[in-house]
């Protein structure tokens, strides 16, 4: 009887061997197969979000401005503990690219990452309380402060349900099963929708609650999309199969600490691009709250472009995996260089997209009302800087996850802070504030933050590809 792991490794995608354009061919077809579900995925979680700006901004403006401020707290907070979570995908496609027969050491994997989440949950839980406190301290308006605050409690009581779907789907989609969690998003999405009409318009005889329902609404989905996948694991033979939930109360000490070694990185690499970001957003929160609205709309739509190649790059974490664990370099440089490939080209054609028609999709945002022009006017101006790093977006990402793929974490780490915050951040203030050039100069300065680390990234796949 063939093993299970074995199985699934089949499902992961085989080994692309031999060279010359069949082989390319071959392995861009491998990696599409894999990708495609985890890019349907990602901008089915990324709906959720979407679902919350628009809601919210037909509810009224201040409402979508405090949501965009209470996110980057919840969200600053969300990276520091997805770290961990991340490298639960790596770490088995190592495994199985050295022994696709090695269900111990997946279980134990998979298991350390939960434990993770019940460690980084309660600190990160604390702070989330005292999102009111924080933002007055970096200088934000009381009613706005006040309102966020209102927006995030509810999401702090979900944080620990989004992280551990976090290792569910990571340990799905590294043994080769990405439309488990294809199937779980497409319900909530479903389920925020509901539950956001309902909960901040009053409907189906629920309390009109505004932003503290969005952030129900959206804290609720967290946990309904655990639940779910919990149930998918236990449904689907592949995954059931590794009993990830054996002896749940043992520690595996190597494994945990390879978890954070590994994880923690991944996490300060996401928050030093993330706090440049969000940091934006508290600095459009001192030009006032048609920036801070401006600001929400323009980043949501490049947000949602991202999300293709970011299930492009998660992809191709797992296919330089197997390929580096089956010390494969010919199968690591295709896996890295056809993902950063893809990703260039997609995002080429949504820069297009982007600077050709930036007024009509902002006013999918807010209604073009007089009262709403000058939002929309600054919308329409961040949207065109949005077009123009869309391909700087999509190559670092891709190249950042395939170093993923290697188990390089630390260096990626120290470029991201040096290209976000020595070369992006600085830009973003002498344009912002030194040429006054305010919203149009903070958009400017993101764009050549992901344009440094575009090229410093793709520079290290370069050279540790070419090594092996």
């Amino acid at each position: 009887m063939t093993d299970i792991a074995e199985i699934d490794l089949a499902h992961a995608g085989r080994r692309v061997e031999g060279s010359g354009a069949d082989a390319w061919i071959a392995e861009a077809r491998e990696l599409l197969k894999l990708a495609g579900p985890l890019v349907v995925t990602q901008l089915a979680q990324m709906a959720i979000g979407v679902t919350d700006t628009i809601m919210l901004g037909r509810f009224s403006k201040t409402a979508l401005a405090a949501a965009v401020l209470g996110n980057t707290v919840f969200f600053f907070s969300w990276i520091i503990g997805q770290g961990p979570t991340a490298a639960v995908s790596p770490l088995i496609a190592h495994v199985l690219g050295e022994n696709p027969k090695d269900r111990a050491q997946v279980r134990a994997i998979t298991r350390m990452g939960f434990w993770s989440v019940a460690f980084v949950s309660l600190p990160l839980i604390a702070l989330l309380l005292c999102t009111k406190q924080v933002l007055l301290l970096l200088g934000q308006r009381s009613e706005l402060a006040i309102a966020a605050s209102q927006f995030v409690i509810p999401l702090a009581f979900g944080l620990p349900f989004s992280l551990g779907f976090q290792v569910l789907r990571n340990y799905a989609t590294a043994l080769g099963k990405p439309n488990a969690t294809l199937t779980v998003m497409a319900v909530t999405v479903l389920f925020n929708i509901a539950g956001d009409y309902a909960l901040i318009f009053g409907h189906f005889g629920a309390p009109r609650l505004g932003i503290v329902g969005s952030g129900t609404a959206s804290a609720s989905s967290f946990v309904f999309s655990f639940l779910m996948m919990l149930l998918v694991v236990r449904r689907t033979p592949k995954l059931r199969g590794y009993r990830i939930f054996r002896r749940f109360h043992r520690p595996h000490w190597e494994k945990l600490l390879e978890n954070y070694r590994l994880g923690m990185p991944m996490g300060v690499t996401l928050m030093f691009e993330a706090g440049l970001f969000f940091s934006s957003n508290l600095i459009m929160g001192g030009f006032g709250t048609a920036y801070v609205a401006a600001h929400a709309i323009a980043m949501n739509v490049p947000s949602i472009t991202f999300m293709v190649p970011l299930g492009i790059a998660m992809a191709s974490t797992v296919r330089v995996g197997l390929a580096a664990g089956a010390r494969d370099g010919d199968g690591v440089r295709r896996a890295g260089y056809s993902a950063m490939g893809i990703a260039m080209l997609f995002m080429a054609a949504c820069g297009v997209v982007l600077a050709s028609y930036p007024q009509q999709i902002a006013s999918l945002y807010l209604p073009a009302t007089a009262e709403n022009a000058a939002v929309l006017a600054l919308a329409v101006t961040f949207l065109r800087v949005a077009a123009a790093f869309q391909v700087f977006d999509g190559l670092q990402v891709t190249a950042a996850l395939s170093l993923r793929g290697l188990k390089d974490a630390r260096a990626p780490m120290w470029i991201a802070g040096a290209s976000y915050w020595l070369a992006g951040f600085p830009m973003c203030m002498a344009l912002g504030f030194g040429l006054h050039m305010k919203g149009f100069g903070i958009w400017l300065g993101l764009a050549f933050g992901l344009l440094v680390a575009a090229a410093a990234l793709t520079t290290r796949f370069y050279y540790l590809a070419r090594s092996r």
